[in-house]
C-alpha cells in the first residue's frame, strides 16, 4: 500500500510540472485545456481500486465530478476577484489565493454533506454523470467569453518547477492514503484537491504576471470536465475490465469525448473572433 501511495504521488507531481510548462509554452487557450486531461486521477483511481473495496471505489469516484465542480468555483475566484482588489501584485495574489482556498473548503464541505446523502438514494455512476454535466455546462458558459491567453514571457526557474510538483504530489498521496483507511468520500474529494490549479495559478502569476494564469482559467475550467468524464466511466470500467484496460478505456473516453472537441471548439471561436476584429469596416 505504501508503494501505491508513493507511485501515485510521484506521478501527480510530474503532471503538475507538465501542466504549468504547457501553459507557459502554448498559452492559456491550448495549454489550459491540454493541461486538464485526466492525469492525476488515473493513479489516484488505480490506487484506490487496488487498496479498497469496489463499493468504496464507486463512492470515491462518484464524488470526483462534484469535487471538480468545486474546483471550478476555485478557478472562478482567480478569474474574477483580482480585478476587484487593490494593492501590489503579491498582495493581490495572496488575498486571491487565501479566499479561493476558503471558498474551496466551504463548498467542498457542503458538497460532501450533500453527496453522502445522495449516495444513499441513487447509484454512484448517476451522481457522477450529473456532476459531469453540470461541470461541463459551467465550463462552456465561462469559456464562451474568451480572455487574452498569452504564453509565458520567460522560462521558469527549476526551483519553481519543482515546487509545483511537490504540492500536487502531497495532495494525491494523501488521497490514496485516505482510501486505504476507508474514508471513501473524503478520499474522493482529496483526489481532486486543486493542487494542479493552485500551483498553476500561483506559480504562473509569480513567474509571468497575472495575465497568463487568468487567461488559462476559462479553458482549464472547461477542460477539467474530462476528469469528471473519466471518473464516471471508470466506475464501470475499472471493476469490469481491470486496472490497466479499465483505466485506458476511461482515459480515451474522456480525452476523445471531451478534451479534443473542446480544443477544436475553443480554437474555432478564437479564429472567428480574430477574423471579426480584423475585418475592415464597410465603406
Amino acid at each position: 500500500m505504501t508503494s501505491t501511495v508513493l507511485l501515485s504521488a510521484a506521478f501527480a507531481g510530474a503532471v503538475a510540472i507538465a501542466v504549468t510548462l504547457l501553459v507557459e509554452r502554448w498559452g492559456g487557450r491550448v495549454g489550459g485545456v491540454l493541461g486538464t486531461i485526466p492525469t492525476t486521477i488515473v493513479p489516484a483511481a488505480a490506487g484506490m481500486a487496488a487498496s479498497s473495496s469496489m463499493a468504496s471505489l464507486e463512492s470515491s469516484l462518484a464524488i470526483v465530478p462534484m469535487g471538480m465542480l468545486v474546483n471550478g468555483v476555485f478557478l472562478l475566484v482567480f478569474l474574477h476577484l483580482p480585478e476587484r482588489l487593490r494593492g501590489g501584485e503579491r498582495l493581490v495574489l495572496l488575498q486571491t489565493t487565501l479566499l479561493a482556498l476558503l471558498v474551496w473548503v466551504a463548498f467542498g464541505s457542503v458538497m460532501l454533506f450533500v453527496a453522502e446523502r445522495l449516495l444513499t438514494e441513487i447509484a454512484g455512476i448517476v451522481l457522477a454523470a450529473v456532476g459531469s454535466v453540470v461541470l461541463g455546462g459551467l465550463g462552456v458558459a465561462v469559456a464562451r467569453r474568451p480572455r487574452p491567453a498569452p504564453a509565458a514571457r520567460r522560462r521558469p526557474h527549476p526551483a519553481e518547477v519543482g515546487a509545483r510538483g511537490v504540492a500536487a504530489a502531497l495532495a494525491i498521496g494523501l488521497a490514496v492514503h485516505l482510501a486505504t483507511l476507508g474514508h471513501a468520500l473524503v478520499a474522493g474529494l482529496a483526489s481532486v484537491f486543486p493542487a494542479i490549479f493552485l500551483t498553476t495559478m500561483v506559480a504562473l502569476w509569480l513567474a509571468q504576471g497575472n495575465a497568463v494564469p487568468r487567461g488559462a482559467a476559462g479553458p482549464m475550467l472547461l477542460g477539467s470536465t474530462s476528469v469528471g468524464v473519466y471518473a464516471t466511466v471508470a466506475i464501470w470500467s475499472l471493476p469490469a475490465l481491470g486496472l490497466t484496460v479499465g483505466s485506458a478505456v476511461a482515459w480515451c473516453a474522456a480525452v476523445l469525448g471531451w478534451t479534443v472537441p473542446c480544443s477544436l471548439w475553443l480554437n474555432h471561436r478564437a479564429a472567428a473572433l480574430d477574423s471579426s476584429v480584423q475585418a475592415p469596416e464597410p465603406q
